[in-house]
């Protein structure tokens, strides 16, 4: 092998960086498209006008009551199911310092970040319902409340934004106390109270989280 040969072999071209180019380019792709898909599936949850999150049927459980008996009182309430309807009832009794009745669905994890409030389709009996949510596990703490007016024998739905509930505990209404964090809640519940006095009935067909339309057809724009 002459001087000039082993000249040539020694400057042979390395395939190397060609290699690695095509590597890095085709990380690259997996990348993008990793990214663009977590991106659509992150659009798709937010631009969501509403999320069902009860509707009662055949595969739903009834709440639970808590009545003013837990304090002295002689308030008594159930929640039953018929034909995917959850229909709260009960008597509110003011004896011992008593008067009110409620129900609280069991603990789970509710994360309604970007949604504006709840939508309930309710038929009551005219009277004045609240509506509590609670961001903790505790069977006795902080819980926020709206109120709902109905009507006698019709069917309604009521939207309540986020923004009417108060942090309140035990009938008390708390001051200086942080907003509702609308991605942490942990139960919902319904209560009758205020010296209502008597026989109640308060039929729901189902809550849903909704969002304004306006704002969902602005984000959901390219």
């Amino acid at each position: 092998m002459t001087t000039r040969d082993r000249g040539n072999r020694c400057r042979r071209p390395s395939r190397f960086p060609d290699t690695l180019a095509v590597s890095v380019a085709f990380l690259t792709l997996i990348a993008f498209a990793l990214s663009a898909s977590v991106e659509t599936e992150e659009r798709e949850v937010i631009t969501t006008p509403e999320t069902l999150i009860f509707d009662f049927g055949d595969a739903a459980e009834p709440w639970p009551s808590i009545d003013d008996p837990v304090m002295g009182g002689r308030s008594r309430s159930r929640m039953s199911l018929k034909g995917g309807v959850a229909v709260f009832e009960g008597m509110v009794s003011l004896e011992n310092n008593g008067g009110f009745a409620s129900t609280r669905s069991r603990p789970a994890g509710y994360d309604l970040r970007g949604f504006d409030g709840l939508a309930l389709r309710v038929r009551g009996d005219g009277k004045v319902y609240g509506v509590r949510l609670r961001t903790s596990t505790t069977f006795d703490g902080v819980s926020y409340q709206a109120s709902i007016t109905t009507e006698a024998g019709r069917w309604r739905e009521i939207r309540i934004p986020f923004a009417t509930f108060e942090p309140g505990f035990r009938g008390r209404k708390l001051r200086d106390y942080p907003a509702l964090d609308t991605g942490k809640i942990r139960s919902f519940g319904l209560i009758i109270s205020d010296q209502q006095e008597g026989p109640f009935r308060l039929e729901i067909d189902s809550i849903k989280a909704y969002r304004n339309k306006r704002q969902a057809a602005l984000e959901s724009s390219p």
